[in-house]
């Protein structure tokens, strides 16, 4: 363990009072069963106290920029839509179908799942499409840990998700924006990189509804829109799954989605991005800052053919 002294510290190295409160609350609400749907003798969810070797160092947005100003357009387009209208979702109790090409589909009971795992503290960089981007403080399992449970065969190229469908607690799926539910889908070796995280959290305590309770994806290389949030399937594919926006606007939205300066948008540049409680704009890092854990996956390939 690092023990930082006094005299080397910043305001940047303190936790925060109220995120070490929610902390203790998270580990509270595990043994009480109350919030993630454990009941009867649930035990605590254990979090992993030191920073994972993936997290960055740069400072964290603020709370209240994550959960107040996202997209989930199950709940609204506008940024601030989520958070208003995302308090009638039911996130307890949690199931998710794990099917497709692999020996032992089933179902994850999200309580179950959570008390048979230690969930980690990772800080990541995200990048949205649009050109702004935070730092995310999240608490989850590797989706690797999660997947290799199910064991997939030699079939599985590519793994499929897909969201929540319930127009009755979801206004924004009475509006087809989308062709609802939403979908997204990775290659396979990009699903079993130890980056790609099935978060449970954030700041500490339980994922709020507007970012994608009970249990989202987090893929911080790609751009914001490939980590589904809501997750109810999964399924192991042999061809690659067709995904929301990439149905939506193909010329807009590919497969891939990687974070990459070089390939733009067909309406504005990607070369640069807007950090959430900055002014001034900063370079667009290739592949956001994680080339070294992932640029291998991708050798050989045309990024600006396969974007």
């Amino acid at each position: 363990m690092l023990i930082r002294h006094a005299d080397d510290l910043t305001e940047n190295d303190v936790t925060p009072q109220d995120v070490y409160l929610r902390r203790r609350e998270f580990l509270a609400l595990g043994a009480a069963g109350i919030g993630l749907g454990l009941a009867g003798e649930a035990a605590a969810i254990p979090l992993k106290g030191n920073v994972s070797p993936f997290s960055t160092t740069e400072p964290k947005t603020s709370k209240e920029d994550v959960t107040g100003y996202n997209n989930f357009y199950e709940f609204g387009v506008d940024k601030d839509d989520p958070a208003r209208n995302a308090g009638s979702l039911k996130t307890s109790p949690w199931t998710i179908k794990i099917d497709g090409e692999c020996a032992r589909p089933g179902t994850v009971d999200l309580a179950s799942f959570l008390r048979g795992n230690t969930l980690q503290d990772r800080v990541y960089r995200h990048r949205c499409v649009e050109g702004w981007s935070m730092v995310i403080p999240w608490l989850g399992v590797p989706l690797a840990d999660l997947l290799k449970r199910y064991q997939p065969t030699s079939k599985a190229k590519y793994v499929a998700f897909e969201t929540l469908y319930r127009p009755s607690e979801m206004p924004g799926q009475k509006r087809r924006v989308l062709d609802w539910p939403y979908r997204e889908g990775l290659r396979i070796d990009e699903a079993m990189n130890p980056l790609t995280l099935m978060a449970v959290g954030l700041y500490g305590e339980t994922l709020k509804n507007q970012n994608g309770a009970p249990m989202r994806l987090v893929v911080p290389w790609k751009y914001g829109f490939k980590s589904i949030k809501s997750i109810v399937r999964i399924s192991f594919t042999e061809t690659q799954p067709r995904t929301a926006w990439n149905l939506s606007a193909p010329q807009e939205y590919g497969f891939y989605s990687n974070v990459n300066p070089q390939v733009d948008h067909p309406r504005w540049s990607q070369a640069s991005e807007r950090r959430i409680g900055e002014f001034r704009r900063r370079p667009t890092l290739m592949f956001n800052g994680y080339g070294e854990q992932v640029a291998s996956l991708y050798r050989g390939m045309d990024l600006k053919k396969f974007f």
